[in-house]
């Protein structure tokens, strides 16, 4: 009886969070409507990046409990293989952002297989010297990447064919659908069965495998998932700014994502957005203090880690007892 009425309570909570997270997809649905009319769109659109990058951090550090410090590369080679194809090969932006995003995807799978034979610190820094041996490729090859100039004036193209994406607006809808894409595939992945064994393996990994879960099969998809949406978010990021430089693969983009998820809120669906809208916020609008603007940063997190010490919104879901 007691185990009956304990079911009902967990399976009551669950609709409640179902519930309110497709309130919040509306609310930000209705957000994203009217924020090109607010804000300048092409900045909303490097929010909405930046967004589905740090999301992709989460899943792995926030989700499986795999830290890593490479993340860069994945993100920057998307965006070098979008930007180059776009350029050099004139195929359309969408099929430019399915071949960076896809060379991602074997570059995560690749670093996978590699990576998750190690835990803790070690599965880290595995993870940052390969990075490292990307942005050493992207200098020495520079036919492919015209080196320290990066690939530069990127056309935009039209999408399908036939819609032009000069027109900031146009782009603007078109990063949204893909924004949302991502969002609710990263939704859809951590509340499915493979999502909850992802998260027992994180809180105790030996009872996992006493269970009889395949734990690195489990750690390899995450790994695999994570790197391809972070490469979406670099592919598309090359289409929007029309170019793709060292800075995308340099180890320290690969702290943008740990910042924002660590800002928002690490292990929640909507905190790596709010982290992303608050950094990048703070960059925008800061550039004018130019070097100072890293310590004005620091400072900044430094007050965010003291005062929300899950994030702004896992302070918040801890407060309402809600799973955001």
């Amino acid at each position: 009886m007691a185990d009956t009425t304990l079911a009902n309570a967990v399976g009551g909570l669950e609709q409640d969070d179902k519930s309110l997270h497709r309130a919040i997809f509306m609310g930000l649905a209705l957000l994203l409507i009217a924020a090109p009319y607010a804000f300048y769109p092409v900045f909303v659109m490097k929010v909405l990046c930046f967004a589905l990058f740090a999301s992709a951090f989460n899943l792995l550090f926030g989700y499986a409990g795999l830290l890593s410090f490479g993340h860069a590369a994945f993100f920057g080679f998307a965006s070098y293989v979008a930007a180059y194809t776009a350029k050099y090969w004139g195929i359309t932006p969408e099929l430019a952002i399915i071949l960076g995003t896809g060379s991602g995807a074997i570059l995560g799978l690749i670093f996978g297989l590699i990576a998750i034979r190690r835990q803790g610190i070690y599965f880290a820094m595995i993870t940052l010297a390969l990075a490292q041996m990307v942005y050493f490729f992207s200098i020495q090859r520079p036919d492919f990447t015209n080196g320290e100039d990066g690939i530069q004036a990127v056309p935009r193209g039209h999408l399908f064919g036939v819609i032009d994406l000069s027109n900031d607006m146009t782009l603007y809808w078109t990063v949204v659908v893909i924004f949302f894409a991502g969002m609710l595939l990263m939704h859809r992945f951590v509340h499915s069965p493979f999502g909850q064994v992802l998260q027992a393996i994180r809180d105790n990994e030996n009872r996992a495998i006493s269970l009889g879960y395949r734990v690195q099969r489990y750690k390899l998809i995450a790994f695999v998932v994570s790197a391809t949406v972070a490469a979406l978010a670099g592919a598309t990021k090359a289409i929007i700014f029309q170019v793709a430089t060292l800075v995308d693969v340099h180890w320290s983009m690969s702290g943008e994502p740990i910042l924002m998820a660590l800002v928002g809120g690490v292990g929640t669906i909507f905190g790596p957005l709010v982290g992303a809208a608050v950094i990048t916020t703070l960059q925008n609008y800061l550039i004018s203090a130019g070097s100072w603007v890293t310590v004005i940063q620091g400072l900044i997190f430094i007050v965010c880690v003291l005062t929300f010490r899950a994030g702004i919104v896992g302070t918040i879901a801890n407060r309402i007892r809600r799973g955001l």
